[in-house]
């Protein structure tokens, strides 16, 4: 609970009084000039410092600091995957490389995306429109707010997914990915193995990779992209996938899984460390503001978002239920494409795990990086994060289809003012945001294709020819 300010500033200007109104004019020559705002600033300092001490399970800052971007040491790993800097830098190219896009349904759309056309740096690593368009998109804008359906396709060829494009940051602090958790091989899905189903996308937990890495693989063939021999002689990667894999016999090494794991390893290091709340938390006490630190004890403190988002990446690898909104055919920008299943995304984990109990849950996501998203909740209806801390805040459910039942016993009403959300939201909105994600895109791609995008309309926005 927030001290009493305005005793706590009494108190002190009362001291700093006393000290200057002695009549020694050498000693007070020698008392610092302390300002009100000062003041303020070392009371809200210690308090939030006491807040998180607090909330961090015995291990202090710690708890809540990221590693550096390039601290492979430090960045959690799949044992089957370590990382290292050229398989970083190969999978950095790779996210972005249009060249990939070898098997479209459409032959006028290959070498046209990537998987940068969903998980934009600029946009969070998420999709800047509501619902991400691989195959069958066309434009950009700055951000990819500008993506469209190109309309030369019917709805069954065009790839986009039954749920919000989530963002990759801070993927290394979850062993399974995406809304139900479906890939993956540990931690949560120990114990599914009899849903890894031949032909579907679960299969590829089969090969025993953590969340990241398998949904990487699977991305491949789900989002039509391809590794063959023309591929590796004709784009230049063979050398990058020399020195990325130098343990695999070459006979083995040009594959979707190795391209895939090469992804993934780059994705553990999208690191937000450049945001303000880390810059804080290292010891660089002016990196928020004053409303911001308020922001932050109200989320460890009243708010109680911690009970969900918490540890360094503000996540967790649980799945509640709070009965928001799922993608609709009468949401703008929305396309229920009749391959895939709409229905069963709306159960979330249970549609993975087939367990009631787990039905409408969905993954908690981590916070940082939100702010250029435009989109949030797992049905892309909020449109600002100060709307999605409001529906938290009222604590009632909207989705009619969820069973109360269904619902956490944690989303209940918070009780928190128009002010106090507002603190909130700068908190989420600002401090958690990393302001220099653009540094994950590569300067180029060996295909030298424009990217993420390479479509005609695409090319127009970024003028690139």
């Amino acid at each position: 609970m927030l001290r009493n300010w305005t005793t706590m500033l009494y108190s002190t200007l009362m001291i700093i009084g006393s000290i200057t109104s002695r009549g020694c004019e050498e000693k007070a020559a020698n008392v610092p000039e302390v300002t009100k705002e000062e003041i303020v600033a070392s009371y809200l300092d210690e308090e939030l410092n006491d807040v998180l001490v607090a909330n961090s399970n015995g291990l202090g800052l710690d708890y809540f600091t990221l590693p550096d971007d390039h601290d492979y040491n430090s960045i959690p790993q799949d044992p089957k995957n370590p990382i290292n800097s050229f398989k970083v830098l190969l999978g950095k190219k790779l996210f972005c490389e249009p060249a990939l896009a070898i098997s479209p349904k459409q032959e006028k759309s290959k070498h046209t995306y990537s998987c940068a056309s969903c998980h934009i740096p600029k946009a969070g690593f998420g999709a800047a429109v509501i619902q991400g368009i691989g195959e069958g998109g066309q434009g950009f804008g700055e951000m990819g707010e500008r993506r469209t359906l190109n309309p030369s396709y019917l709805e069954d060829e065009i790839d986009v997914q039954p749920i919000r494009t989530p963002s990759i940051i801070n993927g290394a602090y979850n062993r399974t990915s995406i809304w139900n958790g479906q890939f993956g091989a540990v931690g949560p899905n120990e114990g599914t193995e009899h849903n890894w189903k031949d032909g579907k996308p679960t299969f590829f937990n089969r090969l025993g990779f953590e969340g990241l890495e398998t949904q990487a693989i699977a991305g491949m063939d789900v989002h039509r992209m391809k590794v063959d021999e023309e591929f590796i002689r004709s784009n230049y990667y063979k050398d990058w996938f020399d020195l990325a894999f130098p343990d695999i016999p070459e006979k083995e090494r040009y594959t979707e899984i190795n391209a895939g794991l090469a992804i993934a390893a780059f994705e553990r290091t999208i690191i937000p460390d450049e945001a303000p709340f880390q810059k804080y938390l290292k010891g660089d006490k002016t990196a928020i503001t004053a409303q911001q630190k308020k922001g932050a004890m109200l989320f460890f403190g009243k708010a109680k978002c911690n009970s969900c988002h918490d540890g360094k990446a503000l996540n967790s690898e649980e799945f509640f239920a709070l009965g928001m909104p799922d993608f609709s055919e009468d949401m703008e920008g929305v396309l229920i494409n009749k391959e895939k299943d709409f229905e069963k995304s709306k159960k979330g984990r249970g549609a993975f795990t087939l367990k009631e109990e787990d039905n409408f849950k969905f993954k908690t996501p981590q916070l940082y990086g939100l702010k250029n998203m435009r989109f949030y909740g797992h049905g892309g209806s909020f449109t600002s994060i100060r709307d999605i801390i409001s529906y938290k805040n009222e604590g009632v459910a909207v989705n009619k289809n969820v069973p109360e039942s269904q619902i956490t016993e944690l989303f209940q009403p918070l009780g928190l003012t128009e002010q106090e959300i507002d603190e909130l939201t700068d908190f989420v909105e600002n401090a958690l945001d990393d302001p220099l994600l653009d540094r994950f895109t590569p300067k180029d791609v060996a295909s030298g294709f424009c990217f993420p995008n390479n479509d005609d309309l695409s090319k127009a926005d970024m003028d690139c020819q």
